[in-house]
């Protein structure tokens, strides 16, 4: 059984981090910025936790 969460995005996710403001805080890690708009998908590099994007989102760039 694996740890490793893995969550669907939607466009108006974006910009996208980990730890979300769900995660308690004594649950976290560092913020950081995820990049899921390039290939659809990316995961965390601290806790692994998976982010897709949802099928048939537009992200439009400002």
């Amino acid at each position: 059984m694996s740890d490793v969460k893995e969550f669907e995005v939607s466009a108006i996710d974006l910009p996208l981090h980990c730890p979300t403001k769900e995660v308690a805080l004594w649950a976290s890690h560092p913020r950081v910025f995820l990049d899921v708009a390039k290939t659809g998908h990316v995961a965390c590099p601290y806790c692994g936790t998976k982010y897709k994007l949802k099928e048939g989102e537009v992200v439009s760039h400002h």
